[in-house]
């Protein structure tokens, strides 16, 4: 410990679990030596005060603790509170030695660590974001179960031999949705299939064949709740977008930046100022943020090999919208679209939306740092592709006999 260059002269670690918090404070003395004092504290509102009155005396220049699960948020809000310098940092930067590890010795290494300026705080957006954070991965469950509600609703329909998912294009469709609360109420199938709208209403006799069947009570009771759930879901998810909307006013200018990208919503738009901030200059670089949302390829090699490229571990949520981004941007008329069908047809699908998410991400940088809407340089990755690799396909031709030399010359 000893042989650690110092640069922070008075550092503390915090071990952080649900019921306790283990704190250790290393301080530098006069003739170089350092002192070493370990707490322990509750978790409760007083103990963690308690906690912060103690780093105070002992003059704290820096606090270290780890950023796993989620009980180091109400610590961190006291000390931010507090005014003390505290790092949130990576669990796998402070990984201790094997077969050597309590609760004591992991709050004495982070201290050791950060005595020696050897760690790097983790991104931790403002405390109005880090709120909003709750409210809108909250709002993307209740979506993940709107999806599997609807999902089991359809799968209801067809256990009861009612086909009327194979006749519309969409089953949650307003016409679909009409026609399956006719099903419910027990109305005529005559009455339903006039619920019809646009093309649908050519389709009248494969509606009516496709809901000739009797709804058993079990299924009707089945349908009947699953269709309640699901307009209750989407109550909720309208509450939470109100609200999210809202919040955004102090962020109006970013907010509406974003939207200018190709496949990003009010929704979307909002979800990545409160996962990624709008302040560009605490990443450094767009391959630092690439790196920090585990978009970006991995760096692993060896003795002078590479080794697996795949993506490391991120932030989930903004590789989820990013990728969500991607599948819309990917139908639109922009370079997101040359980008995609060039890869495409090499690297498949899932790994082709990770690299346009990845080129998305990247413009996103850019466009928050210089405070610039998306303009679109129309780049065609397509034809770039196709120039890079055309002499290498041309011999290709020739070697199996598909090409004459001179023709291709």
């Amino acid at each position: 410990m000893s042989d650690l260059e110092p640069i922070v002269k008075r550092c503390a670690g915090l071990d952080i679990h649900k019921m306790i918090i283990v704190a250790t404070v290393l301080v530098e003395q006069a003739d170089g030596t350092f002192q070493k004092e370990t707490r322990e504290f509750g978790t409760f509102r007083k103990h963690r005060r308690q906690l912060c009155r103690w780093l105070i005396n002992h003059e704290v220049e820096l606090v270290i603790m780890e950023s796993t699960g989620i009980f180091w948020k109400s610590v961190y809000d006291v000390l931010e509170k507090a005014g003390i310098k505290t790092y949130v940092v990576n669990a796998r930067h402070v990984k201790n030695v094997p077969g050597r590890k309590t609760d004591v010795m992991d709050s004495e290494w982070l201290a050791v660590l950060g005595r020696a300026g050897l760690l790097k705080p983790s991104f931790i957006p403002p405390k109005d974001l880090r709120e909003l954070r709750l409210i809108g991965r909250q709002r993307m469950k209740v979506k993940d179960m709107l999806a599997a509600e609807k999902n089991r609703l359809h799968k209801i329909l067809d256990d009861a031999g009612i086909r009327l998912g194979g006749v519309v294009s969409d089953i949650n469709g307003i016409s679909a949705q009409e026609m399956i609360d006719g099903l419910i109420d027990g109305r005529p199938i005559k009455e339903l299939v006039e619920c019809a709208r646009g093309r649908l209403k050519s389709k009248a006799h494969e509606l009516m064949d496709s809901m000739d069947e009797t709804l058993g009570e079990s299924h009707r009771f089945l349908l009947q709740n699953i269709q309640s759930h699901i307009r209750y879901l989407e109550k909720e998810i309208q509450k939470m977008d109100d609200y999210l909307f809202a919040a955004m006013t102090p962020y109006a200018e970013q907010w509406g930046i974003l939207q200018t990208l190709p496949g990003v919503d009010k929704f979307s738009a909002a979800m990545l100022i409160i996962e990624i901030g709008v302040d560009m200059d605490q990443f450094g670089s767009a391959g630092n943020l690439s790196s920090w949302a585990g978009m970006c390829p991995g760096n692993n090699e060896s003795a002078g090999k590479k080794k697996s490229g795949r993506t490391r571990k991120g932030n989930g949520t903004v590789r989820r919208i990013l990728c969500e981004v991607a599948n819309a941007a990917r139908k639109t008329n922009s370079q997101f679209k040359g980008k995609y069908k060039a890869l495409v047809i090499r690297r498949g699908h899932k790994r082709t939306i990770v690299a346009v998410g990845h080129k998305i991400l990247r413009v996103i940088f850019s466009m928050l740092k210089n405070k610039q809407p998306y303009r679109d340089p129309d780049i065609d990755y397509e034809a770039i592709v196709v120039e890079r690799n055309a002499p290498r396909w041309l011999q290709a031709l020739i070697k199996f006999g598909y090409l004459g030399e001179a023709v291709a010359n």
